[in-house]
């Protein structure tokens, strides 16, 4: 919101919000092709159309990404922390993730495309996220994988010192009867400020993860990982009302779902209607 003040201020007529995102979302997309292939100009014109589907293509991921941000926001899976990412549709070795952040307030102008060593193609002078490898490595580990969630959402971690799994209790979060391993960084580093900040940490993180849709981190929150921005804000999002739940009900006797009755609830086609539903929601004005 600043920068839209200091542009407001700076030109006659000033822009409107609409009008600010949109030319943002232009300059950095044109940013992001750049380094990520030819664009429609750069193409001959044989594949001058191809050049064009892969610029919307990037478009329409770059909101989505901002969508998923402001989502799980709004459903306060992250707060002014946690992050989100998205394998580039145009380099499977590369992916974007927001500056150093907070999750509510991105734009398209504060995307930051990424090697899967973590290294930036152009930071533009932005701050990066310290915790990114986190994305690159499981990206690198995880051909399977393109999106990913960090978050420190309270409930997951309270699973993540209770002693006990985290296991399916609510059918929207069938996923979970996949397991939920525990990554306990002081086997790996000792004593640390629990931040994975590192290659180091993050291959252990995703060597810990392994082929599982999830992995808690203990005292720190949790990664949620899937095929699609979609997916993964559904399971981050069901993930933390299934971890709310269960901690409510910590101690006592209680009916998990089956491993049969949570691979057939997982096997509905992810969240499609949740995520028009809040997308439109979080977006509204805002394109």
């Amino acid at each position: 919101m600043e920068r839209e003040t200091e542009r407001n201020a700076a030109n006659d007529p000033a822009p409107t919000r609409r009008e600010f995102l949109s030319s943002s979302a232009a300059l950095v997309t044109g940013a992001l092709l750049s380094s990520s292939g030819p664009t429609a100009a750069q193409t001959p014109t044989s594949t001058a159309d191809a050049g064009a589907t892969a610029t919307e293509t990037l478009v329409e991921l770059a909101w989505d990404l901002i969508a998923a941000n402001r989502i799980l926001a709004e459903h306060e899976v992250v707060d002014g922390y946690g992050h989100v990412s998205v394998r580039s549709p145009n380099n499977p070795e590369r992916y974007l993730i927001s500056s150093h952040m907070a999750p509510e307030t991105v734009t398209p102008d504060d995307l930051i495309e990424m090697d899967l060593d973590s290294r930036p193609m152009d930071t533009r002078g932005r701050s990066m996220q310290s915790e990114r490898f986190i994305h690159g490595c499981i990206y690198k580990a995880r051909p399977d994988v393109h999106a990913v969630v960090h978050f420190h959402a309270p409930a997951a971690v309270l699973m993540s010192v209770s002693g006990e799994p985290l296991r399916p209790i609510y059918h929207m979060a069938g996923f979970i009867g996949a397991g939920v391993p525990l990554f306990e960084i002081r086997d790996v580093a000792g004593m640390t400020n629990l931040l994975i900040s590192n290659a180091m940490l993050g291959d252990a993180l995703a060597k810990a993860l392994g082929d599982k849709p999830a992995i808690l981190l203990r005292g720190h929150g949790a990664v949620v990982v899937g095929k699609d921005l979609p997916e993964v804000t559904g399971r981050a999002v069901y993930l933390t009302i299934n971890a709310q739940m269960q901690g409510q009900v910590l101690g006592r006797k209680i009916e998990y779902l089956s491993a049969e009755e949570a691979r057939l609830a997982d096997s509905q086609g992810g969240y499609p209607k949740d995520w028009e539903l809040w997308k439109t929601k979080v977006m509204s004005g805002l394109r």
